[in-house]
């Protein structure tokens, strides 16, 4: 992701498996959407994503480098 500033707007949002259906859970500062996908079950997480203005990257590829399972 090219936005690193805690500040920066960003997406986060949940990409259902299912169906493929987007569902936004933030919208604001990436500090605060890193606190709400913390927030979420291993099972969310691992198909969240945040978008910024230029950008869009898997929850999981930015939070710990991603978890090994």
């Amino acid at each position: 992701m090219r936005t690193v500033s805690a500040n920066a707007s960003v997406r986060l949002y949940h990409l259902s498996d299912a169906d493929a259906a987007a569902e936004t859970l933030f919208y604001g500062p990436l500090d605060a959407a890193l606190a709400v996908a913390r927030q979420q079950s291993e099972a969310v997480q691992d198909n969240l994503w945040l978008a910024t203005e230029n950008d869009v990257v898997a929850y999981l590829d930015i939070e710990d480098g991603g978890r090994d399972d």
